[in-house]
C-alpha cells in the first residue's frame, strides 16, 4: 500500500513540476522574442521566423537558472492539492508522516537535478551556441575575433584597411608575451611579419617591446618598442570569453585548461563548473525550505499569500546566492566558498526547520 502512495506522490509532484515549468516556459518565451524583436527591428528583411528560432534556442539557458524557483514554487501547489484532498492526514494514517513525505520527494528532486545537469544542461548549452552563432551574423561588430587554445591566444582584428592576425603564447593581466602579428591589406595580401617579446594592452594602442619586422620583401628591422592600433584592449580580450553559458562541463573543463596555459583567469569558469554541479543540492534545498514554509503556513489563509511569501522567498534566497557569488567574482573569497557557503547556510536553516517536522 505505501509503494502505491509513494507512486502516488512522484506522479502529482512530477505532474506540477512540468506543469510550473512549461508556464515559465512560456513567459520567458513572451519576455524573450520582445527582446529579439527589438533586435532586429532595424533589419527590415528579417521576418517573425528568426525571432521565433533565436527565442526557441535561447529559452533552455535561461531556464536552466531558474529551475531552483521552480521547484520552490512546484513543491508550494504540490502541498497547496495534498492539503485541500486531505491527503496529507491519509498519509499519515497509513504510517507516511511528514518527514517521509520530505524524504521520498528530496531523493526525487535529487534525481530531477541529476537529469539537468547531465542532459538538459548540455542540451541547453548546446541550443545557446547555435543561438549565438545566428545572432552573430546580424551583429555589425563582426571584424574581429579572439579565440584561446593549446597553442595561446588568437586574435584576428581589422583596423581601417588593415588586418592583423595575432598571436600570443601568454598573457599576464596586461601584457601579452611572445607574440606574432601578422599584417595583411584588405586583399589579404601579407605585408608584414612582427614579432615581438611582449606588448602591453592597457588600452587600444599596443606598445610593443623588442620588435623585429619582417617586411613582405624580406627586410628586417629591429626596434626596442613600436605602437599598433587595434580593437583590443585587456578588458574586451576578457569580456569575449565571458559567456560559458554556452559550453557544457566538458568544455568548460577543456578551456580552463587552455585558459591557465594562456595565462587568463579562470575563476569566471571555476564559478561556473561549480554552480552547475551544486545544481542536484540547491535543488533540494529549495525543496525543502518550501516544504517547511507550507507545514507550518495555516491552511485556511489566501492561497494566493502563501505563493506571494514563497515569491518573496525565492528573491531572498537569489541575493543569498548573488552575494555570495559576487564576492567570489571579485575573488574576496575561494571559489569553493562562494558557490557552496550559501548552500550550506540554507541547509542548516532546513535542519532547524524539519526538525519538528513531524508535529506540523
Amino acid at each position: 500500500m505505501n509503494k502505491i502512495y509513494i507512486k502516488h506522490i512522484y506522479q502529482v509532484y512530477l505532474t506540477r513540476f512540468i506543469y510550473i515549468s512549461l508556464i515559465f516556459s512560456s513567459l520567458i518565451f513572451v519576455l524573450n522574442i520582445l527582446e529579439e524583436l527589438k533586435f532586429f527591428n532595424d533589419n527590415e528583411g528579417v521576418g517573425i521566423g528568426l525571432p521565433v528560432l533565436l527565442t526557441f534556442l535561447n529559452l533552455p539557458s535561461i531556464l536552466f537558472e531558474i529551475f531552483p524557483f521552480i521547484i520552490l514554487i512546484t513543491t508550494q501547489f504540490f502541498f497547496i492539492k495534498f492539503q485541500n484532498n486531505a491527503e496529507i492526514l491519509i498519509f499519515r494514517n497509513n504510517g507516511i508522516n511528514n518527514f517521509k513525505i520530505i524524504s521520498y520527494l528530496s531523493l526525487l528532486v535529487f534525481i530531477i537535478g541529476i537529469f539537468i545537469i547531465s542532459v538538459f544542461h548540455f542540451l541547453s548549452t548546446n541550443m545557446k551556441q547555435f543561438y549565438l552563432e545566428f545572432k552573430n551574423e546580424y551583429v555589425e561588430d563582426k571584424k574581429y575575433l579572439a579565440v584561446v587554445n593549446e597553442n595561446g591566444l588568437w586574435i584576428k582584428d581589422r583596423f581601417q584597411d588593415q588586418i592583423f592576425i595575432i598571436h600570443a603564447e601568454e598573457i599576464d593581466r596586461n601584457i601579452l608575451k611572445n607574440l606574432v602579428v601578422t599584417e595583411y591589406n584588405e586583399e589579404f595580401i601579407n605585408q608584414a611579419n612582427i614579432i615581438a617579446k611582449k606588448a602591453n594592452i592597457r588600452d587600444k594602442t599596443w606598445i610593443l617591446e623588442d620588435v623585429i619586422i619582417i617586411q613582405s620583401d624580406g627586410k628586417k628591422d629591429k626596434l626596442s618598442s613600436l605602437s599598433i592600433d587595434t580593437n583590443f584592449d585587456y578588458i574586451k580580450i576578457n569580456s569575449l570569453f565571458s559567456n560559458l553559458e554556452s559550453l557544457d562541463v566538458l568544455k568548460l573543463y577543456r578551456q580552463k585548461k587552455d585558459f591557465e596555459n594562456v595565462g587568463l583567469s579562470v575563476l569566471d569558469i571555476e564559478i561556473q563548473i561549480n554552480k552547475i554541479m551544486s545544481m542536484p543540492v540547491s535543488l533540494i534545498i529549495f525543496f525543502v525550505i518550501s516544504s517547511i514554509l507550507m507545514f507550518n503556513i495555516n491552511f485556511n489563509k489566501s492561497k494566493t499569500l502563501m505563493l506571494i511569501i514563497g515569491i518573496l522567498m525565492s528573491v531572498i534566497m537569489y541575493y543569498v546566492y548573488y552575494f555570495f557569488g559576487l564576492l567570489g567574482s571579485n575573488n574576496k573569497i575561494p571559489t569553493l566558498i562562494a558557490i557552496w557557503m550559501p548552500n550550506l547556510i540554507l541547509f542548516l536553516v532546513c535542519i532547524i526547520g524539519i526538525v519538528n517536522i513531524n508535529e506540523k
